[in-house]
């Protein structure tokens, strides 16, 4: 059968494969590359245009997946998303797709210089500070002049393999990388390579720039995405170093402030603030499973070896307890809050995860201190457990979107 055989129909069902796989793997399982330029985007999401149509080819009765350099296909992506776009579906530039997961992959996957063993902090610092900007909702586009004396001060603190205060690396690889502008500049940024000619580049032209509007705003809006975004950094740049004082001086130290840009609302009340949708629980828990996948068993290289954890599962508990806790036999939440106007709620995991236990939040539940010290040390801490394994699976399977109060709340 020709290409011109595949319709709308074996197009779905690779689009279903991939969903099923995940990107990397679908692309990695078929022998395809991400798309450099052509994506298809259905429904929000963006698929590499000519693995999707290859695949679809496999769907045609006694056909075979079309492998990226086979007869008749080999004219590359621009003729697959032509033929996509006949078939009804859009395809843009990468761009136009940037979607949760597409943000995560570009920031994880940054191309670092590896020349002392150990990966160049540069880049990280340069997105942490970018991150902690964007949480305070401060202005996107800075003067060079302004961002290069924060990165210069975060680099003669923090960088510890080698790197020079020389804000201009990261800034210009960013740039390259799609994840930062430079803007009102008539020539070319040059690569981050050298030394003399990028430093003097940056001095004549003295660029605005900042994160690329796409990030910034995933960044500022989206709470899970961010704390997936940092979970992913940290394990990446700094897995047998310390970040608390990087991130002190980011402003992205307390993981109450980083969860939550608005204002808290106490126990008993709830808001906005505590609702989340069922669509953007889904989207969080399929940010984690993806990091779980790389990381479960998996502990830092320090001292003391703690776990690997998610900060991104940890929020998903705490706004889908709207925040209450998550016992249905609670005996009463305490009706003081944090310093930040939280709720005093403690995260914990129904199965140590020494144990083989899952940091998913369909294994942990919303705990106030005394429901949290009985699950502990209680002497029917067991029997409690197993009725919190059971309400972790169903606040889980309703995500965010059950509208009612949680199951400890008395209001």
């Amino acid at each position: 059968m020709a290409l011109a055989d595949i319709s709308r129909i074996e197009i779905e069902k690779a689009i279903e494969e991939c969903d099923r796989l995940g990107r990397d793997a679908f692309l990695d399982a078929y022998g395809f590359r991400r798309a450099r330029r052509y994506v298809l985007v259905h429904e929000g999401r963006p698929y590499d245009s000519k693995a999707i149509v290859g695949v679809a080819h496999g769907f045609l009765p006694g056909e075979e997946p079309l492998a990226p350099n086979a007869k008749g296909f080999s004219g590359g992506a621009e003729h697959a998303a032509r033929f996509l776009e006949r078939l009804g579906f859009f395809v843009g530039p990468e761009e136009s797709g940037l979607t949760h997961e597409e943000l995560l992959f570009r920031i994880t996957h940054l191309r670092v210089s590896r020349s002392s063993g150990r990966p160049a902090l540069y880049k990280p610092i340069a997105l942490l500070w970018a991150m902690g900007r964007a949480l305070r909702d401060e202005p996107r586009l800075l003067p060079w002049s302004e961002t290069e004396k924060a990165l210069k001060d975060l680099l003669l603190r923090h960088a510890t393999n080698g790197e020079r205060p020389r804000p201009d690396y990261p800034i210009a690889s960013l740039h390259h990388d799609g994840v930062w502008e430079l803007g009102d500049c008539p020539h070319p940024v040059p690569t981050a390579h050298g030394d003399a000619q990028l430093k003097r580049w940056f001095a004549t032209h003295e660029p605005l720039g900042g994160l690329a509007e796409p990030a910034h705003d995933l960044f500022r809006h989206s709470a899970v995405t961010r704390l997936a975004v940092l979970d992913e950094l940290l394990a990446t740049f700094f897995p047998d170093l310390d970040p608390a004082p990087l991130l002190a001086d980011v402003g992205l130290d307390d993981v109450e402030s980083v969860e939550s840009a608005e204002p808290a609302t106490p126990p008993g009340r709830t808001t906005e603030q505590w609702l989340i949708t069922a669509a953007e629980y889904e989207r969080g828990c399929r940010l984690v499973e993806e990091r779980e996948s790389r990381t479960q068993g998996l502990r830092h290289s320090r001292t003391t070896r703690p776990p690997i954890r998610s900060r991104a599962a940890r929020f998903l508990v705490l706004k889908r307890s709207q925040g209450h806790c998550e016992n249905p036999r609670c005996t009463g939440q305490p009706a003081d809050v944090t310093d930040r106007d939280h709720p005093i709620l403690e995260v914990d995991h129904l199965v140590d995860l020494a144990l083989g236990g899952r940091d998913h939040p369909s294994q942990m539940v919303a705990l106030c201190p005394n429901c949290h010290a009985v699950k502990t040390r209680g002497r029917t801490r067991e029997t409690l457990r197993e009725l919190l394994i059971e309400v972790a699976l169903e606040r889980h399977a309703a995500g965010g979107d059950g509208g009612t109060a949680a199951p400890g709340s008395s209001g």
